[in-house]
């Protein structure tokens, strides 16, 4: 019905009750007949309509406007969560938690208009180690614009956010770095070919991709310019060898780790080995790790180099060894003594770092053993009761260092397959099969590994990336597992 006719006839019903009419009729009758017309039906149904409708329409506008505040108050309750967890925060206290994640709450409620009072907060932290958990909660009231209809002053809202993480631990890296003779093999297709080509009077005529280090070259008849050993060689032909890749992999690992300390605002320290027939130490500070990365990174660039023998079979002109120049036994006993117990690696007082050891080699054993029992391979005598073992790397030690909650992350670098040479294909050949990423050197040194922390890496492969990403790894996974 039109509004202004409807008008027009609530008018006409209102002057009739009233009275209002040409002909006088008594208010009895006037009444009954008001009753009776449905024109007045409309009016009092519309009438009774109108609280009722009001204080709908009240309260949806009050309670639209509290749920707007409460989405509004949530979100600021999962950002107060977030931020008592962020990295850089998990390396400071609870109070420092807690505060961080109240100015982010309150960065939102205190702009917020229509609030009755500042909401009442509460933010609850829980440490464990290095994992934090967080539960912000709170309670306010939305200003209502109809209290007196609804009966309140303000309307309630409520809401909580929880939120976990664990925090980068302090860790002590120990790093044990295979520089024996094998490891002087080119490290990239196009160097083993250049290497091959340019020594074809080695190896039955079929060439060298090895850059031997030696005093006495002229006892081998290398047939080199000017009598040069093949490390002289490889540096004269631009051939970059493994261990320079290794050597810059942990001069660049350096880098990252530093990074990584200044992102989650802990603690790093390293120790450097290498291992030949001996240990030997690269970067040790009064022989202990040391938070001096960039030291660290500056002795592996520069320290990490090939043993110097004097010819074949002879380490020294007076110790013919039978080139017996990778003892894996040692290295693992050596590095077991020399790490301690870890701690949990939080910054609580009283708690020491995690401890990490790395592992980089090629995986072959190559020692003097005194019984052939001694040795998992064929040996060849060397006299007086000593015999030479070339076998996979043993894991007993690796055992025996997991035992006592040390991680272990190995990095193989694959023992390239020599088919053409004569000596590789009695000794190394039968263990180093079907190929050197499924031969039993690679499954030795995965067994030797903590669960998750294994990597290999082909002839010619990028060494640096693969160990950025296996002491990713190693970070990554610090806060849940102890071996």
């Amino acid at each position: 019905m039109p509004k202004f006719r409807f008008a027009s006839r609530l008018t006409t019903l209102l002057a009739r009750l009233a009275g209002g009419g040409k002909r006088h009729v008594p208010a009895g009758n006037r009444l009954h007949r008001f009753a009776g017309d449905r024109d007045a039906n409309v009016v009092v149904i519309f009438a009774m309509m109108m609280v009722p409708t009001i204080y709908l329409l009240g309260m949806a506008l009050d309670y639209t406007q509290a749920y707007h505040k409460e989405s509004q108050l949530n979100a600021a309750a999962d950002a107060a969560a977030i931020a008592a967890i962020t990295p850089a925060m998990m390396s400071k206290s609870t109070t420092a938690a807690q505060t961080a994640a109240t100015n982010v709450f309150n960065a939102t409620a205190n702009s917020l208009y229509g609030l009755s009072a500042a909401p009442a907060l509460t933010v609850n932290i829980t440490n464990q180690g290095l994992a934090r958990s967080v539960t912000v909660s709170y309670t306010a009231g939305s200003i209502n614009n109809f209290p007196i209809l609804l009966g309140s002053p303000a309307w309630p809202i409520q809401g909580s956010s929880s939120a976990a993480a664990a925090g980068a631990p302090n860790i002590n890296f120990y790093l044990l770095l295979d520089d024996s003779p094998s490891m002087a093999i080119a490290g990239t297709t196009a160097g083993i070919a250049t290497m091959l080509a340019n020594t074809p009077g080695q190896e039955s005529g079929g060439g060298c991709a090895f850059a031997c280090h030696e005093s006495n070259p002229s006892a081998d008849g290398l047939g080199n310019p000017g009598g040069e050993d093949n490390y002289a060689l490889a540096r004269s032909l631009g051939v970059t060898l493994r261990i320079d890749l290794m050597a810059q992999a942990v001069a660049n690992l350096m880098t990252t780790a530093t990074a990584d300390e200044q992102t989650y605002g802990n603690t790093y320290k390293v120790a450097i080995y290498s291992f030949d027939y001996a240990v030997n130490t690269v970067y040790a500070p009064s022989g202990l790790p040391s938070s001096n990365l960039s030291a660290a990174g500056t002795a592996a660039a520069n320290n990490i180099s090939m043993p110097l023998v004097y010819d074949n079979n002879w380490l020294t002109s007076s110790d013919n060894n039978s080139d017996t120049d990778t003892n894996f036994e040692l290295a693992m006993q050596t590095i077991n003594t020399t790490m301690p117990a870890p701690g949990g690696g939080t910054s609580t007082p009283g708690d020491t770092p995690q401890e990490v050891l790395f592992i980089v080699t090629d995986g072959v054993d190559d020692e003097v053993v005194t019984s052939t029992s001694a040795c998992s391979q064929p040996t060849n005598s060397m006299g007086s009761s000593q015999y030479r073992c070339q076998q996979p790397f043993n894991t007993a030690w690796c055992t025996t260092i997991k035992n006592r909650g040390i991680r272990i992350a190995v990095l193989y670098t694959e023992y390239l397959q020599l088919p053409t040479d004569s000596w590789y294909n009695t000794w190394v050949a039968p263990f180093d099969t079907p190929s050197p990423s499924t031969s039993l050197i690679a499954t030795n040194l995965q067994s030797c590994a903590s669960t998750g922390l294994f990597y290999d890496v082909a002839s010619g492969g990028d060494i640096s990336a693969a160990l950025q990403n296996l002491f990713s790894t190693v970070v990554a996974t610090a806060a849940h597992l102890t071996q």
